[in-house]
Order: structure tokens, then C-alpha cells, then sequence
């Protein structure tokens, strides 16, 4: 087990952070949602041995993250959302720097920070005090410094922060190819919905320090009421009132069309769209046009949300 929480909670002076977790992560790559203020950079802070537990308890590969908190950063990558540059420091220096903390040999530090400055798409402008850096850069450089001592695990805190649209696409594909194809763990924590779900393959969502969603994303889109958007000719009052005593949610959309929802507890006959054209001819109206829903991410985050 990579990650294990076991009621763990923390509070600042009487507001509490984190609200008795318990969970247990395997591996692989995990979308860490939550608005501001759910307790994700807590809990990340935490798992790394900066704050401690008020209650309960938490392991990374099996080590107590208040009794082995060192051995725990020797294995860990971070990724810090703020800013963690020296600003007189060149990129290369930096990242050597951070592979030295690390432990390694200034030799092998140097070498390795060469490697991952490529990888990261730094290699020419290493030698460049990080200070004259633009955002997107500096991000890279972040990243690069939490890959250099070989992490068996990472932790992402707002990796795309201040990139644009093709930084943010890039940094993305850099994390889905550390966790697909180099094969380690990452936390990718981040307000940013689509970057977890192109990079992610499980999602922990936390509201006011609760685990309030944990599961593997395309199993929780299967769980997600089946909906379906409808075109109709005719008298639209009469069908929606067919529809409802089917136990069908609806929705009246602009133009003629509906957006259907199953109930939480619909039957398998009342999930089948050929009910829907057997509503439509009872009721005399004309299905033009019957499209399901793909869920998304989103989603499933607003259920759990409360948001409408």
C-alpha cells in the first residue's frame, strides 16, 4: 500500500483541516480534488511530516509519517504550489541542490539534474538564473526538482499554476508519462477538473476535510445516473408528465429538447432509451433526435459538491 490514513485528522488552533480520514491508496495516479480551503495542501503537508496529526494516523509504504518523516521525504517528490526557487541560482544548480538534500553525491546530483531538466524541456536555458524565468519555466523547474533523487512517489500541488494553455497541455502530458510510462505513484492536486481526469486514473475529492469521493474515475462514471438529451415535435407538457410518471428526471431545455435523468433507484427496463420512443408514441409526440450523455469528471465532483 502506497498511502494508508487511518482517521486522521488536523486542526489549526479550533478549525479543524482534516476531519477523521480514513482510506487506503495503491499506486498509480490519483487526481486530489477539492475547493479551497478542503484541506488538500494539509493533507499533502502532512503525508510529508511538516504538520502534524491531532488524531488518528498516516503511513507512506508502510512508514509512520511522524516517526519516519525522513525516510518518507528520501522517497517522496514535492512539488510545492508557492514558490520555491533561489533566485540567484541557475536551473542546473538549483535541481543538483536538490538532489544533494536528497542525499546524493554532488557528482551524480549534477548529472541527474541534467537528465531531468531535459526531460522536463529545460535543457537549453539551464544554465539561466531562475529569477529571469518566466511562470510556466519556473513550473518546470519545480517539477524537476521533485523528479531529481528518482521519487518513488510525487506529490503535484497545482502543477499548472500560471501556464497557458499549451504550458498547461504539456505539463500535463510530462505527468501522465511519469505515472503511465515511468511508473511512479503521483498526487496530482489540483482545482483544475480536465487535468486530472486526462492524467489521472483515481480521484480522492475532499469538502470541508471529508473524503466526500474516492474511486477509480471511469467506475465512478459508470455509477453516475444515466442521461439523455431529446429532441421532440409535439406537445412537450404531455410527454414530460409520461416521463415523470416513469419516474424520469427532466429537464426543459431551449429549442424543443430535454435532458432526461434516471432516478437513483430506476429499474433496468427504465434505464433502456427504447422507452423513451414508447413514451413518445403514447404521448403523440415525434423523438427527433436521442443522444446519451457522456459524464464527465465535473460531473460527478458537483454531486458530491452539492453544487446544481
Amino acid at each position: 500500500m502506497v498511502i494508508t490514513l487511518n482517521n486522521l485528522s488536523v486542526s489549526y488552533g479550533t478549525r479543524p483541516a482534516l476531519d477523521s480520514l480514513s482510506l487506503e491508496v495503491k499506486g498509480g495516479a490519483i487526481g486530489l480534488l477539492g475547493p479551497n480551503g478542503a484541506g488538500k495542501s494539509t493533507l499533502l503537508k502532512t503525508l510529508l511530516g511538516f504538520v502534524p496529526p491531532t488524531e488518528g494516523s498516516a503511513s507512506i509504504f508502510g512508514m509512520d509519517v511522524q516517526t519516519h518523516a525522513l525516510e518518507i521525504r528520501q522517497q517522496v517528490g514535492y512539488m510545492p504550489e508557492d514558490e520555491c526557487l533561489i533566485p540567484g541560482m541557475s536551473a542546473v544548480q538549483l535541481v543538483a541542490y536538490a538532489g544533494e538534500l536528497c542525499g546524493m553525491p554532488m557528482r551524480d546530483a549534477m548529472q541527474r539534474a541534467h537528465e531531468v531538466l531535459y526531460y522536463v524541456g529545460v535543457d537549453e536555458e539551464r544554465y539561466r538564473p531562475v529569477g529571469e524565468y518566466s511562470t510556466g519555466m519556473k513550473q518546470r523547474v519545480k517539477l524537476a526538482q521533485a523528479l531529481v533523487h528518482d521519487a518513488k512517489l510525487l506529490f503535484l500541488d497545482e502543477p499548472t499554476n500560471g501556464m497557458d494553455t499549451s504550458g498547461r497541455e504539456e505539463m500535463i502530458a510530462l505527468v501522465k508519462d511519469i505515472s503511465a510510462d515511468k511508473g511512479i505513484n503521483t498526487i496530482l492536486s489540483s482545482h483544475l477538473l480536465p487535468d486530472v481526469e486526462t492524467a489521472c486514473e483515481e480521484v480522492i475529492a475532499l469538502h470541508d476535510g471529508r473524503v466526500v469521493v474516492h474511486g477509480n474515475i471511469e467506475e465512478l462514471k459508470k455509477q453516475h445516473h444515466r442521461a439523455f438529451d431529446l429532441k421532440i415535435v409535439g406537445n412537450s407538457e404531455t410527454y414530460v408528465r409520461a416521463l415523470e410518471r416513469n419516474r424520469y428526471l427532466t429537464e426543459l431545455k431551449p429549442g424543443g429538447r430535454l435532458r432526461v435523468t434516471t432516478r437513483e433507484d430506476a429499474r433496468t427496463d427504465e434505464t433502456d432509451p427504447r422507452c423513451f420512443f414508447r413514451l413518445a408514441l403514447e404521448s403523440g409526440v415525434q423523438l427527433r433526435q436521442l443522444r446519451e450523455v457522456k459524464h464527465s469528471l465535473e460531473d460527478i465532483f458537483a454531486e458530491a459538491m452539492g453544487v446544481e
